[in-house]
């Protein structure tokens, strides 16, 4: 009944959003003028301070004027007659259109939308152009442009992360925006399943190279999925073509920490049909190091350990895209991705236990332990438009996603004193499936861009987790029934959203609201349910943008996003590789909902300027605890809605062309950080200042030489509700040359020459224990690596400009 109820609530809902779009009011205009928008023809985006010239059949020029910040322009008292319209900007192709003021009637014409390609330059051909910007914002969101940043060709995704404005990378190399670890990834702003659970290990193995541009969403537009609590990072690959092919490859080897990788992108046209693909691995081999661990509780125990551990992870990844232009009125698109990891550890660890009155407790052990992951994801989708009007269009897609995790440990003890624990053997086999369905509908009313649209998301989370003790008198092991189980936890999510975007001018004004409808279950094998939660949320965005003639703008955003845990927060399954601490999920977790308030200010003058200030607040936040029973010296690491949080702060990014061959930049975040919440009924506070910040400079000498030099500073970042880690300095020096231009290049580089190795502290607290937990990992290293561009044809493949997206890039 609770599905019946949730799927008719949402259908009224949607059938009165799109009952209300019906009638929209116009207004008319007595002078003559001419209106237009200048976009980018792959991307969709209106492009700011683009030139537009009127000019009569004779070639005079009679009026000049530059687009504004939404990309719009408008010539006002034309008299009648014949004219041409041209339209250049850099780094694209030279534009011209006929107009007609004497045939047409009506004294308005209205262009819509003037769509730019890339400019092309044959053998023979001499252009002038300049430097592509790095950085473009919008309302809702920065666009930064890989191919225009020359480090692109010698780093991994997620070292350029580091570079981009609202992103950070922690001393874990794990991804944060704005700090905050809750985010959605999508890739051509679809959602890919494949990159749950393993996105650092994927964003590692991509060379940035072959990749276009990453867009951070700051504010994401209703027709969104409200998930991930910070916004959406949509990463955007390289589908530059027309009738024929072209791609990229990049070989790239890192050493001592890392490994060899490979990766590359394909994309072809024939007619009516495309296809773009993009794949790659690597071997990430992580050398021994060491590390300690002391904890202190309430009465004076004290817990010492000393141990050491390395790793090796394979990963690969394939993704393809398929289009089949049926008509001029339908689209047929398909996708597929893929990737698959492979992890290798090894770690030991001497253990000593310690009271007041002497020694209590003494062990070592080793383990070894195996995991293995895939994630796949595919879909299609069937465009429909109308003849009526061209940029009316109804969307039908379907997606399926689904992952495996497999982890195999086996813990053997030695040097035992007081401890009688056996050896065991531990496995965790989880799965999660996803189906979604949406139907999106999407049609302009003059400069009032009106979408709406519904969706279903059917999930699934299975674990299956077995414990088996060594009979030492049998010589075997044997599983261990209560400690051994099996979770499922299905969580289907029902919405409807209706948005609107409004370009007035110089204004860029979206404002939407999405409705979500959420039915969770959850229970063990064998026993009466565990939980069930149904929860309805309305969920309200908008975003504000105004550009200025003089080239800058400024925008206001409001937002709520909503965080639902997934398997690895739920996960009932307890990791007992190290016996004085129980690692473990919550399948009572509740979802977190975030109220986010931003401006921004951004210039694109000689001295680029991108600034972002925010606010937001958070209650009944799921974070992780950690509870210490003083009575069997065991600290047990989980999650609980127990905490609120606040935060304000700001995001800059800097960029000043010092001469015609030296570039530099300087990006960073900093925010203020309240946290509280219980440990135990007791009272926590983990208040924090936290930023990052690097500074980049390339510098571009003849002969194709480039040379780049980044420092950053990152601070502490908390680990939980009562934990937080270390600071560090960060710096890089990278060298590239292109062998044969735009064709062939050669790069390669050292990170952090100075420090050897980085000793990470994680300090944990409660109101009966402290603990510091200290690593040694390898810092330094180099990497060298070699990228080949094929094919040289520019136009883009047919690809559906609504869908399960979750973004307008194609819009």
């Amino acid at each position: 009944m609770k599905f019946k109820h949730a799927i008719i609530r949402l259908i009224i809902i949607s059938t009165a959003l799109f009952t209300k779009n019906i009638t929209v009011f116009g207004q008319t205009s007595t002078d003559h003028h001419i209106n237009g928008i200048v976009a980018d023809s792959a991307t969709k985006h209106p492009l700011p301070m683009v030139t537009v010239r009127l000019k009569k059949a004779n070639n005079e020029t009679v009026q000049i004027m530059v687009t504004q910040g939404d990309g719009s322009f408008k010539f006002s008292a034309v008299i009648p007659a014949l004219y041409t319209l041209s339209v250049e900007a850099i780094g694209y192709g030279f534009k011209t259109i006929s107009v007609d003021l004497i045939r047409f009637r009506s004294k308005t014409i209205d262009l819509q939308s003037i769509y730019l390609g890339d400019s092309m330059v044959g053998l023979k051909e001499v252009a002038i152009t300049g430097d592509r910007p790095v950085i473009r914002r919008k309302a809702d969101r920065i666009i930064y442009d890989l191919k225009a940043d020359p480090e692109s060709k010698i780093n991994n995704v997620l070292t350029m992360m580091r570079k981009i404005p609202y992103l950070s990378v922690d001393g874990d190399d794990n991804l944060l925006m704005k700090g905050n670890s809750s985010f959605k990834v999508l890739i051509n702003g679809k959602p890919s399943g494949s990159l749950e659970g393993n996105l650092k290990a994927v964003l590692k193995s991509i060379p940035a190279s072959t990749l276009e541009s990453i867009e951070v969403i700051t504010t994401p537009p209703s027709k969104y999925d409200a998930e991930g609590l910070a916004g959406i990072i949509n990463i955007i690959t390289s589908k530059k073509i027309n009738d024929g092919f072209n791609g990229s490859v990049n070989v790239n080897e890192s050493f001592p920490i890392g490994g060899p990788g490979i990766g590359g992108v394909f994309t072809a046209k024939s007619g009516r049909f495309g296809v773009a693909a993009s794949g790659g691995g690597s071997i990430y081999h992580s050398p021994k190091t060491f590390n300690t661990n002391k904890r202190v509780d309430a009465i004076g125990i004290t817990l010492e350990q000393e141990g050491n551990q390395r790793s090796t992870n394979k990963t690969a990844y394939f993704g393809i895209e398929l289009s089949y232009l049926v008509d001029t009125l339908n689209l047929l698109t398909a996708q597929l991705n893929y990737n698959l990891s492979r992890v290798n550890d090894h770690s030991a660890q001497a253990s000593e236990l310690r009271g007041l009155n002497g020694f209590l407790q003494q062990y070592g052990f080793e383990n070894e332990n195996k995991a293995s992951s895939y994630g796949i994801d595919a879909g299609f989708n069937y465009e429909m438009g109308f003849k009526a009007m061209k940029n009316r269009l109804l969307t039908f897609s379907y997606l399926f996603g689904s992952s495996l995790n497999d982890k195999n440990g086996g813990i053997m003890f030695d040097h035992r004193v007081n401890f009688t624990t056996p050896d065991f053997l531990q496995t965790d086999h989880h799965q999660f499936k996803e189906h979604t369905f949406q139907v999106d509908f999407v049609t302009p009313v003059k400069k009032l861009n009106i979408e709406a649209g519904i969706k279903g998301i059917l999930r699934k989370n299975t674990s299956d987790f077995d414990y088996s003790l060594l009979n030492t008198a049998m010589g075997q092991y044997e599983r261990t029934p209560l400690l051994s189980n099996s979770f499922s936890n299905t969580q289907n999510v029902f919405s409807a959203y209706n948005s609107y975007r409004l370009i007035l001018n110089s204004w860029n004004i979206s404002a939407g609201i999405r409705f979500e409808e959420t039915v969770i279950s959850a229970d063990f094998s064998g026993t009466t349910s565990l939980a069930e939660q149904n929860y309805f949320n309305i969920l309200p965005s908008v975003a504000i943008g105004k550009g200025f003639k003089n080239g800058t703008s400024i925008n206001f955003g409001f937002s709520q996003r909503i965080r639902r845990p997934g398997i690895n927060r739920l996960n009932p399954y307890v990791d007992r590789s190290n016996p004085n601490y129980e690692v473990t999920g919550n399948p009572d977790l509740r979802p977190v909902l975030l109220n986010n308030l931003q401006f921004g200010y951004g210039s694109n003058k000689k001295l680029s300027i991108n600034i972002g200030l925010d606010y937001s607040f958070m209650n009944n936040l799921d974070l992780q605890v950690v509870n210490f029973n003083p009575a069997t010296q065991i600290s047990r690491v989980t999650y609980a809605n127990t905490g609120k949080s606040s935060s304000s702060g700001g995001n800059f990014n800097l960029s000043y062309p010092v001469s015609s061959c030296y570039n530099a930049s300087l990006n960073g975040n900093a925010m203020y950080l309240w946290l509280s919440g219980q440990d135990n009924g007791q009272p926590v506070k983990n208040d924090l200042l936290l930023y990052a910040v690097i500074l980049s400079n390339v510098v571009r000498l003849s002969h194709g030489w480039a040379l780049n030099a980044d420092v950053g500073l990152n601070s502490r970042n908390p680990t939980g509700l009562q934990g937080y880690t270390n600071g560090f300095f960060y710096n890089a020096f990278n060298f590239n040359k292109e062998i044969i231009k735009d064709k062939f290049s050669i790069g390669g580089g050292i990170k952090n020459p100075f420090t050897k190795y980085r000793n990470r502290v994680n300090t944990t607290f409660g109101p009966q224990f402290s603990q510091v937990f200290e690593s040694r990992n390898y810092f330094r290293s180099f990497n060298f690596n070699l990228n080949y561009n094929f094919g040289g044809l520019k136009d883009r493949i047919n690809k559906n400009r609504v869908g399960i997206k979750n973004s307008d890039i194609a819009r």
